[in-house]
């Protein structure tokens, strides 16, 4: 369970501190929760928040009652986290060799972590690139590995902050198909109304505050109405 308790994001500016996310008390339980929001609106800071990528001014931000602050390499393992560039997370010439290393600290043995890498590049339809340039992929097939490369580390949550911006319709489908078909609970930063649609809940994000938070229809209609203002 991931609880937010009056945290803030604040960073410093020539100006002066600027305030990216104002307090913010929330409970998230739902299997799939969606945040919507326009851009520069605060909602990938409070994706950031859920495994420490950013820390909270003010307040506090636990997993499974762990402090994001004190105890953030224990919330890492437990929430991954899937950027919307692929390439700030691919950092090995092939995929076999990439989700390898996400398994270097929990399988020591080389074979064994290979054999894992394998598994789980087949569990998301990567079987047949394992051994392939990593830059010879599609922007799908990289998201895809990105997403591989999180799940070889065994989190219970998967926050993912707009993993389908840059990809065709028929990429988006496939991602957000392996995104909603994971057991564990998915955290969706998104502009794809569709997809926010297919959550439980979907929080809407605006100037930094959290202004609507329920189901998805109403919550995209809110957001809607914002956009139409």
């Amino acid at each position: 369970m991931i609880e937010l308790e009056g945290a803030s994001v604040v960073v410093d500016s020539p100006d002066g501190p600027v305030t990216l996310l104002g307090p913010t008390t929330l409970t998230l339980d739902e299997r799939r929760v969606g945040i919507i929001g326009a851009n520069g609106s605060g909602k990938s800071t409070l994706a950031r928040l859920l495994n420490g990528l950013a820390l909270p001014a003010t307040g506090a931000v636990r997993v499974d009652g762990l402090d994001v602050a004190t105890q953030g390499r224990e919330v890492r393992r437990r929430v991954g986290f899937v950027f919307t560039h692929p390439d700030a997370q691919l950092v090995m010439p092939t995929p076999l060799e990439d989700v390898s290393l996400s398994l270097r600290r929990s399988v020591p043995d080389k074979a064994e972590r290979r054999r894992r890498a394998r598994e789980v590049l087949d569990s998301i339809g990567l079987a047949d690139r394992a051994d392939v340039p990593v830059h010879s992929l599609s922007g799908g097939q990289k998201q895809l590995l990105a997403l591989a490369g999180v799940l070889a580390t065994g989190p219970d949550v998967v926050v993912a902050d707009e993993p389908t911006t840059l990809l065709d319709l028929r990429n988006t489908r496939t991602v957000a198909d392996h995104l909603f078909g994971l057991q564990q609970q998915l955290v969706l930063v998104t502009h794809d109304l569709a997809l926010a649609r297919r959550c439980d809940r979907v929080l809407v994000v605006d100037d930094g505050r959290v202004v609507h938070d329920g189901a998805a229809e109403a919550a995209v209609e809110h957001y809607v109405g914002l956009v139409d203002v």
